[in-house]
This record gives structure tokens, sequence and C-alpha cells, in this order.
């Protein structure tokens, strides 16, 4: 009875209403790239609009970005909210002071300029939000837009991708709203469905082979995707990068924050109407969107938990005049790590507070994140083997910035197939414990660290999450900076910090302003500088990661320290 109730909920609350053709968001490419984060207002549903973030001319997501393998590139963003706020390239291998974590605070009204070269395989990857205790709540008010990374292996293949034409962005998320129409980013009663932030979805497929490029961005939220009539489709990439060979399959688990690109044919379903559906019904129960727990809180028991249910309404049209009709029977070599190389084995154990709680918080060996504790120092060109243990009875995507990784096995077992490839999210079954290997190469930094976290947005901002340093170990940090000032020594435990200014500044009136990660200002100084290097006293300030803003000749330059006692 629950389920014949929840399917006629959801078929009414999503479907009854005229279906509204998905957006696709436009596309940035180049090696020079700005985005605006602003906040804005949103029609989803009648009534009051809803407050929402976005970038550039959207009310809600953002632009997809395009890069090429083996670019040098600059992303610029301006920070437009009146709240302090980061944006993380998720599942991009970049320098961790370009990478957007929480140490790398965008304060408002100031800009941040990232620069790296693009050293990931052709992909789909995505940028938000990642503001420790704010990350779900920015990037669920729609902070948040996918990138495409094109390389040279996967232009030789013969796959759709010409853009909105035969391969498509699917953003899906689900929210819930209050009676006013706001966002309740932590709500469990997220009954709303968007795609590409579109109520109500549908969109025209050409009668040939497509390309759907699919990321989980709910708040936390799983879905078993597939087709109605169990259409067949195959699995081509995962999070970072092309299968060995495409993978036939009816079904595809994605939690959130986890990417995968299918290929379906439609060569023989002209006229047609079908559906990408989620079958929940086929869950576990401990995965959110599963049936609900027994002994939880009702506020947990939303219509569509557990039931199977459309989120995208999919007409069959006319083919292009380009069509691919085909799907190759092999991709790309895919080489793993050998676990005989690795240098290190690291244990992590997932726990909640309280052994009878499903609600959480949840810890990684039993500690909460804290800005300050770094918990693990990688060295430069460490293979090192992860063991994540899951000793909840709540299954958790597990995240990790800086490296791709490659799943060893679940409880001992090999994973299949669509689990063979380039990972950086991973989803660990109640009780279940998952060995991933990585490789830690090409950056490093001796202040700034890279995270690691649940990658369900409430219980990262409750404080599941760690983080990481690598270190060369000798002294001489690498990696690319975006710094126009520098400061030494970093980490600083004396009473003075050196900044080194640039030339053109001797002679000019300079303020500058020590900020720390939550956008307070801890102290201000102004001075005509009469030589590159001056001297900041640092003496009162706490343990922590700082911000030093200086503004010369109307131009703001930014750098950050670390102080230790």
């Amino acid at each position: 009875m629950k389920f014949f109730i929840a399917a006629l909920l959801t078929g009414f609350s999503l479907f009854a209403s005229a279906q509204n053709p998905i957006a696709i968001p436009d596309t940035l490419s180049g090696t020079s790239i700005l985005l605006r984060l602003h906040a804005d207002s949103t029609a989803f549903i009648n009534g009051t609009k809803t407050f929402t973030n976005a970038f550039n001319s959207y009310s809600y997501l953002g632009p997809t970005l395009i890069l090429n393998k083996g670019d040098f590139v600059s992303l610029t963003v301006e920070n437009q909210l009146m709240d302090t706020s980061t944006v993380h390239w998720h599942g991009l291998h970049v320098p961790a002071v370009a990478d957007g974590g929480p140490h790398t605070v965008i304060l408002p009204n100031t800009s941040w300029l990232a620069q790296f070269t693009v050293k990931n395989n052709a992909a789909t990857y995505w940028y938000h939000p990642h503001l420790h205790m704010r990350t779900g709540e920015q990037a669920m008010r729609g902070a948040a837009g996918l990138i495409i990374v094109r390389d040279s292996v996967e232009s030789t293949l013969n796959l759709p991708r010409t853009y909105g034409v035969d391969d498509f962005p699917i953003i899906v998320q689900t929210q819930q709203f209050d009676s006013m129409n706001q966002v309740l980013w932590r709500g469990m009663n997220d009954s709303i469905l968007l795609v590409n932030g579109t109520v109500n979805p549908q969109i025209n497929l050409p009668r040939q082979v497509v390309r759907l490029r699919l990321l989980n961005a709910s708040q936390s939220r799983n879905f078993n995707f597939g087709f109605s009539g169990n259409i067949p489709f195959s699995i081509i990439a995962s999070d970072g990068g092309l299968l060995q060979a495409p993978v036939s399959t009816t079904r595809i688990r994605l939690s959130p924050g986890e990417r995968a690109e299918i290929l379906i044919d439609l060569l023989h379903y002209f006229g047609q109407t079908i559906y990408l559906m989620s079958y929940a019904s086929e869950f576990p129960m401990g995965v959110h969107g599963g049936p609900l727990i027994s002994g939880m809180d009702s506020t947990w028991d939303c219509p569509l938990n557990g039931v199977d249910f459309n989120i995208l309404r999919i007409d069959v049209v006319s083919p292009t005049s380009t069509a691919v009709n085909s799907i190759p029977s092999s991709l790309v070599q895919v080489t793993p790590l050998l676990e005989a190389f690795s240098n290190e084995t690291r244990w992590i154990t997932i726990t909640p507070q309280s052994s009878t709680s499903y609600e959480g918080p949840f810890y990684f060996n039993g500690q909460s994140f804290d800005m300050m504790r770094i918990d693990y120092t990688v060295p430069l060109n460490h293979i090192e083997v992860w063991s994540i243990s899951n000793q909840s009875m709540m299954a958790h995507p597990f995240h990790i910035h800086d490296v791709q990784f490659f799943i060893l096995d679940r409880d001992g077992i090999i994973p299949p197939p669509q689990e063979l490839g380039f990972k950086d999210d991973v989803l660990l079954l109640p009780n279940e414990t998952v060995r991933l290997i990585m490789k830690f190469e090409d950056y490093s930094d001796p202040a700034i660290p890279y995270m690691y976290h649940c990658h369900i947005l409430m219980h990262e901002d409750d404080g599941m999450m760690g983080q990481f340093l690598v270190s060369s170990g000798t002294g001489i940090e690498e990696g690319e900076s975006s710094n126009a000032i520098s400061v030494w020594p970093n980490p600083v435990t004396q009473n003075n910090l050196k900044l080194q200014l640039p030339s053109l500044s001797v002679g000019k009136k300079c303020h500058t302003e020590i900020w720390n990660v939550f956008g307070k200002i801890i102290s201000t100084q102004e001075w005509i500088v009469d030589e590159q290097n001056q001297e900041l006293n640092v003496s009162r300030l706490d343990q922590g990661t700082y911000i030093i803003r200086t503004e010369i000749d109307g131009q703001l330059l930014t750098t950050k320290f670390l102080k230790l006692k």
C-alpha cells in the first residue's frame, strides 16, 4: 500500500502538470574563465519565489565549463554574495592552493584566482562551494555547475560529443521547500525533483545513440538510475574517466557527488516517450532513498523513499545529420595501481555518535573535523591504500580531494566492471569495508591541506570530514600558485611574518588586512612601501589559517598563511 500511495504522490507532484523542457546550461571554454557567484531568486513552484545562489547570468546553477587536458587555465571567481564562500573543482587534480577547500575562502565582494594545468582525463566533473559548515546551504541553494574535460584520446573515439545535441548534462537534485517556498536544505522530505534546475522536466532526444552525463548533486539522496521498460544502456565513464569498455546494464547507482556517462541507443524508439527513472525500491535498508529504517524519525519518511519514480520525460524525435548509431566495443586502456607497489595503508572507521542513532553526527576515527588538525601527512609520490570501514547503519558516500582512486575491493570482493575505472566518490553500504588505492603526485603544500569527507552535505557540515597535507619532504614545496604576493616563513611560528610585494609597489600607499577563515578582520596596517619586503607582526594571532588582503593603488592582492604556536 505504501508503494502505491507513494507512487501516486510522486506521479502527481512531478508529472501531473505540464512538462517543462530542461534547461541546458551554456558553456564557457578557453584558458581564462570568469565565474560570478551571486544571490538570486527562482520560481520553482507556484507562489513566492525561492531565494537561490547561482553563477553568472543564471538564477540557479551555473554554466558548464569546458576544459582541455594539458591547458594551463585561469579561473577567476567573483564572490558577489553577502557571505564568505569558496569554489571547489570536484574531482580535478589541482594544487592545494587552487582546490577551493574550506581553507581557501573568498570574502564577500572579493575575487579569487585559481590557476593550474588540467591534468585530468576526459570525463565529467563539477564545481560547488566548500565553506566549512556552509557547504550544504550554499550548494543546495544552487551554487553548482558541471565541468567537462576533453582530451586527445577521447576525441578519437566514435562517441556523441556535440554538447546539447547528442551529449547532454543531466544534473539531478531533490529539494524540500518550506511553506514560503524557501530551501530547507537539511530536509529529509525532499520530494521536489529538479533536473538542471527544472521542475517537471522533459527533453527531446534524437533517434540515435545519445550520451547522458549524469550527476547526483543532491544533499543526501541516492539514485538507482534506469529507464522505463528496463531499456538497456551502456556505462562508458565513471567519476574520473572512460572505462576500458562499455558496460551494458539496466541500472547504475549514483550517490551524492558521483558522476557517470552513459550511452542509450534510441534507434528503435522514434516517436515514443520513455522515462529516466530511479528504481529506489531496489535499494537496501540504510541507503538514503531506499526503505525507511525502522525506528527513524518520521521526518525522514519522504514519498520518494523505497519506490520507483520518474525523473525525466524523454520524447524521441528525428535524428541529427551527424548521428552516431553504434556503441563502441572498447574505449581506453585503464591501468589500475597495484597494491604490491603501495607504500602505506591507512585505516579510517566511520562511526555514529551513538550506536542507536541513524541521524548522526558521524565521525571518521571517532573525531569531528577540526580546521587546525592535520589528520595525515602524505609524502609526495606515495602510493597508498586507504581502508574505509563503515561501522554505522547508514550508507555514506566517501569523497577525497586531489586524487582519483581505484577501488581494490568491497568486503574483499572485486567491484563490478562499472567501478573499475577512475573514481573520487564511492558509496559505503552499512557495515561494509571498501579499500581504495591512489597515488599522491605532482603537488605538495606545507600549509594548505586537501579534504576527505562524506558527501552527504549535512554530514560533512556537521564534521564528517578530515584533511591531509601532501609533503615533498624537501622543505621546498612544489605546485602552481596563483598568489600575486608571497609570505615567509609559511607556516610561521615567529613574531614577524615577511611579506613580499610586487616591485612596482615601492613608493605607493599600501593598506593591508589580516582576516581569519570566518571572514573577520583581525588587524589592519597602512604604510608607504619603501622596499618590496615588509614585515607584519603576528605574535598575537592564535594558531590557525589567515588571509592577507593588500590593496596597492586600487589593486587588491591576496595570499594566506598558517600560524603555528
